[in-house]
């Protein structure tokens, strides 16, 4: 228990990563996915997994890194509360955001669950001044608050589908200051590929507006997973049907590698 809390608390030191979309820094949450998963009570879970990609997506996946990525999630989870770092890292670490996200499980049954939760984010970004006639990059910091609301329906052990809606709010007067992000989606997992390997699709399509500017999209996440391994490859693809966005792109995506970990404590009486 206490090399879990101590792993934990080094890992919210971390950073994450700069989203850019037409020049316009955003922070915006990565789950872990949206399905949601019952913890039993008196019980604890350390959950985590590590990540690198060609380029590091977020939640919206119209905001993108345009760069290689490390990828870090913790979740620190007991009966319906958890804490859930999610750290995004740019190679050369200039770019970087600290989120932590606080969640509640109101309901958790066998086939319906509902999650709620709120968080605050420090976004690091690069810029250049002159100072002395000389021109230095040095970094600045923006502040966010985002919450979340996030039914689902499991119809099976193979398929089921959802809701994710974000509100996310700046706390300066430079920079997004209201994002609003409804996503439908699916998911049909445990396909078998042959052997131990197994399949997972989750497409969806979402709404998203920023600061009064609006999109509608279509996007896919493709997971290749072994039972018998902790180690999983993820794709995303991003396609947009039309969209006002200062500097869209039409189409984007990436591959990545994560190693998954998971621990529990049961407490006894």
């Amino acid at each position: 228990m206490k090399h879990s809390l101590k792993l934990f608390l080094i890992a919210v030191g971390m950073l994450s990563g700069l989203y850019k979309h037409g020049g316009v820094a955003q922070i915006i949450p990565q789950a872990d996915t949206l399905a949601q998963q019952q913890v039993p009570p008196d019980t604890t879970v350390f959950s985590g997994s590590l990540g690198l990609t060609n380029n590091g997506f977020s939640i919206i996946p119209s905001f993108s890194l345009n760069s290689p990525a490390l990828l870090v999630q913790l979740s620190y989870r007991r009966n319906r509360f958890s804490i859930d770092p999610d750290i995004r890292l740019t190679p050369n670490g200039k770019r970087g955001a600290m989120l932590f996200w606080f969640r509640y499980y109101p309901i958790q049954k066998s086939h319906f669950s509902l999650r709620v939760g709120a968080h605050p984010s420090f976004l690091l970004q690069t810029r250049e001044i002159v100072e002395k006639g000389l021109t230095q990059e040095i970094t600045q910091m923006r502040r966010f608050l985002a919450w979340e609301l996030v039914p689902y329906y499991q119809v099976n052990k193979h398929w089921g589908f959802g809701l994710y809606y974000l509100q996310g709010n700046g706390l300066q007067p430079d920079g997004p200051q209201t994002t609003h992000f409804v996503n439908l989606n699916t998911s049909i997992s445990h396909i078998r590929l042959g052997g131990k390997f197994r399949l997972k699709l989750i497409p969806a399509v979402y709404y998203l507006n920023l600061d009064g500017y609006s999109g509608t999209y279509f996007t896919a996440t493709v997971i290749a997973s072994h039972t018998k391994l902790p180690i999983s490859l993820q794709s995303i693809v991003n396609q947009t049907f039309q969209s006002n966005l200062p500097g869209n792109v039409d189409f984007l995506w990436n591959a990545s590698i994560h190693y998954h970990f998971s621990s529990k404590l049961v407490s006894t009486k």
